[in-house]
């Protein structure tokens, strides 16, 4: 203990002693260490870390799939949850659900609450517990019992201060009563990610009972629910799915599905992750790079350190220090600075996570959980210790192989014995650089694809405008708006919120329409098309989406044939729809759809009066179904998006536009206020978080790596002062010189280049699914960044190249 602790002072002493050296590594060091640790915690979050129910590696959920007619995960319904109810063999518990938005009113303001109609089972599984009262029961389950409400700590603290006289009470709910019959103790969570809806919800507040009677086995057609399980004990999902399998073909000839009709079960973490976990690995990949890149540069610093340290090795050995010893002084300063590195690591950790949250990428599921925790200490402490016993294997190395006589006869001067312009005199030196920079242009080929990807991405048209666009979404809850059958209440309140909004100074369009762009709303059902007769059992899928007159010019859509919604267009009158240039093009390739027939089931002709352009509804990287308009005033709908185009700066409108829709009513709740602009930016924000992420790796790399072949040329050129010298005694000029040592420069930045573009070939492949409009061998991102290393490299060369030419030859050959 004693000699390790003597280790330990002197190292501190040597740090101390080559301050500048020791912080340049340091920072290295933290910048690699941090990174790591802070794309690990995400990664512990995600993909390591279980979810926070009873037993998670047993939840899984049940998805319809039907890939004939596009449609890779949807809903079931009540009939076929009974029917896998009845007839699995695997599930030891199962719960039907459905995502609700629930209208708070009663209230001074009424409030919209995210939660769900549910079975009992659904909170049992999740390990929900009680603060007050209880959870819903089982008979709650059938129908006859009055509506009761469970409530999460959060709602029950933010709406009702916490009031514990609350249980019992009768709150209202989109115009029903509902008792509280408990709330939920805090920490529970029931988020989008983990039960996925049609629209896109934070964290669940409110459970409420969801009644299935007897005839609920014969609603085969509202495929708008989720279903959720917990296997048997024993089950892996592998039996659970040929368990599916068997059930989804009987519900398939009873329904007359088609043949692609299928379901799967999705083991919930899978769920929960979705499509991050290869963006995630790709990010943990390159600070691994990063953190390697960091190692060779730190170990060719220390390697020019032990140069200037021979002579001290050789004393130490001429007086009876063994290998053993020599060696473990060596690592015990490496480990020291890998140690203090990671530390400071930890800060930059810490900052990194802040700023992932401050940049929303909008992708990481349970954002707010990611956090510095136990295992991300233990796992950067083991980075740390490996990164310290690994660029410290380089200087070890050379002290054990260090010729003791020519050392101590050399004066000091022992560098340059070995001095000269060949690199092969150098080769370790030479080999980490070359590694630098092959890793450094692995990084900056997979940032430069990632960038141009997004940059594509940003340059295709939405085919909407976002300029001056105020969005808000509309509710409008209550009995008076559910009772009538002509449902002229709604379309009343809209015609006359349209009315007000369209006079307030500044608006220039107004318009509704049941599912915006860009904010992840779903509507899509079967339809029929005249002329047209699907294979059996495929209908026809097309996104169905309720508009205003207005909307269409509001977000400037353009008008390819016929005409748009007119006023005319009212429930008394003939039904009409508009088509997208998409379903024209699929159904009339070279005719006139204008005239043709839609219809739903029972048959009723709706008449096709206008084509317009395909719209980017779910993003700009992805191609909708084809998409079909109703007018609001034929099939309006309570929840509307209200957009409103604007002659100026939009956002200050919002205030005005809310105040006359409670002008009309004063129970709508108005929520989601946001810009098109707003909602386009946050569109990409997955895109944008994984280019920036990579792009700021890549340029540290390569920051790393210039610095690293500054370093060997430095070193080359001080040690081969006396070479330089004689060679201009014997008249070689300055640039001869110059260019003697550019030419060793680049050939190092030639070999790193070659092996990065070969790796970057094999690696890139990866990220096939995160690129949009590139391919993973790009040519033009290729050559342009080999260009921009080569450049580097070449700025990292000319300045020691330059000091060359203040050698003078007397003094360096009297120097020797």
């Amino acid at each position: 203990m004693h000699i390790w602790l003597q280790d330990f002072r002197f190292a501190c002493r040597m740090l101390r002693k080559n301050a500048l050296s020791t912080i340049v590594i340091l920072a290295s060091l933290a910048i690699g260490i941090g990174a790591n640790s802070a794309i690990f915690s995400v990664v512990d979050s995600l993909l390591l870390r279980p979810l926070p129910y009873p037993q998670p590696d047993r939840l899984a959920a049940v998805w319809l799939h039907s890939p004939a007619i596009g449609i890779l995960r949807d809903w079931p319904s009540p009939g076929q949850y009974i029917d896998i109810q009845n007839e699995n063999h695997s599930f030891e518990q199962m719960a039907l659900a459905q995502s609700r938005t629930f209208v708070l009113t009663g209230r001074d303001q009424p409030e919209r609450i995210f939660g769900a109609r549910t079975q009992s089972t659904l909170l049992e599984m999740l390990g929900a517990k009680p603060l007050l009262g209880r959870l819903l029961l089982p008979e709650e389950d059938k129908p006859g019992k009055p509506d009761v409400a469970v409530l999460s700590e959060r709602v029950w603290k933010r709406l009702f201060n916490a009031d514990p006289a609350i249980i019992g009470k009768t709150i209202v709910l989109n115009s029903n009563p509902f008792i509280v019959a408990g709330v939920l103790q805090r920490g529970f969570a029931l988020t989008d990610e983990v039960m996925p809806s049609e629209t896109p919800m934070d964290r669940m507040d409110i459970f409420a009972p969801l009644p299935l009677g007897a005839d609920a086995v014969k609603n085969r057609g509202d495929e708008n629910y989720n279903i959720m399980v917990r296997l048997k004990p024993g089950v892996s999902v592998q039996q659970a799915q040929a368990d599916i399998d068997v059930i989804a073909s009987r519900i398939r000839e009873k329904d007359k599905r088609g043949a692609s009709f299928g379901m799967h079960v999705v083991r919930l973490q899978e769920q929960v992750v979705g499509d991050v976990r290869r963006a995630l690995l790709v990010l943990l990949g390159s600070v691994g790079l990063v953190l390697l890149i960091a190692c060779a540069n730190v170990a060719n610093l220390l390697l020019t350190r032990s140069a200037v340290r021979e002579k001290e090795v050789a004393i130490r050995t001429a007086m009876g220090a063994g290998w053993q010893q020599l060696v473990r002084q060596l690592l015990t300063e490496s480990v020291l600075l890998g140690l203090l590195g990671g530390a400071a690591g930890l800060l930059v950790a810490q900052l990194s996570i802040y700023t992932v949250r401050a940049m929303n990428p909008g992708n990481i599921p349970r954002l707010e959980d990611i956090a510095i925790n136990s295992t991300v200490l233990m796992f950067t402490f083991g980075v740390s210790l490996a990164t310290g016993i690994l660029f410290g294997i380089a200087p070890v190395w050379r002290a054990i192989k260090v010729d003791l006589n020519t050392s101590l006869k050399a004066g000091g001067r022992s560098g340059q014995s070995e001095g000269g312009l060949h690199l092969r005199r150098h080769s370790l030196r030479g080999l980490l650089v070359v590694s630098e920079l092959t890793l450094s242009l692995v990084l900056l080929i997979g940032a430069g694809l990632l960038i141009r990807s997004f940059v594509r991405l940003q340059s295709v048209p939405p085919v909407f405008t976002t300029d001056h666009v105020l969005t808000m979404e509309v509710a409008a809850a209550g009995k008076k708006y559910q009772d009538d059958k002509d449902h002229k209440p709604i379309i009343s309140f809209y015609k006359e919120v349209e009315s007000r909004v369209a006079h307030l100074p500044g608006v220039v369009a107004e318009g509704l329409v049941s599912a915006l762009p860009l904010t992840g709303e779903v509507g899509w059902g079967g339809i029929n098309v005249e002329g047209y007769t699907p294979p059996p059992g495929q209908e026809l899928q097309a996104d169905q989406r309720i508009a205003s007159t207005d909307y269409f010019r509001t977000m400037e859509i353009p008008l390819r044939k016929g005409r748009y919604f007119t006023e005319d267009d009212t429930a008394d009158k003939p039904q009409v729809v508009i088509i997208d240039e998409k379903f024209a093009q699929r159904f009339w390739p070279d005719g006139d759809p204008i005239g043709k027939h839609l219809w739903f089931n029972p048959k009723k002709p709706i008449a096709i009066v206008g084509v317009v352009s395909v719209v980017k509804q779910y993003g700009l990287e992805t191609d909708g179904k084809i998409a079909t308009y109703f007018p609001q005033q034929q099939q309006p709908d309570q929840r509307m998006f209200l957009a409103v185009r604007t002659s100026s700066e939009s956002a200050g409108l919002s205030s005005a536009v809310v105040s006359q829709i409670h002008a009309v009513d004063p129970d709508v709740v108005v929520y989601g206020i946001r810009t098109m602009q707003d909602r386009l930016h946050d569109s990409l924000a997955r895109q944008r978080f994984s280019s920036t992420m990579l792009a700021a790796f890549a340029s540290f790399a390569m920051l790393l790596a210039a610095v690293g072949l500054y370093g060997v040329m430095s070193y080359l050129v001080t040690q081969s002062t006396r070479d330089i010298g004689v060679l201009m005694a014997l008249g070689a000029r300055s640039g001869d010189v110059i260019k003697l040592v550019l030419r060793q420069g680049m050939q190092l930045a030639a070999m790193g280049i070659v092996a990065g573009l070969a790796g970057a070939a094999v690696l890139t492949r990866v990220m096939s699914s995160l690129l949009f409009g590139v391919s993973t061998t790009d040519p033009a991102t290729f050559s342009g960044v080999a260009a921009l290393l080569a450049a580097v490299a070449l700025a990292a060369t000319i300045v020691p190249a330059w000091r060359t030419t203040r050698v003078d030859p007397v003094v360096a050959l009297r120097d020797e």
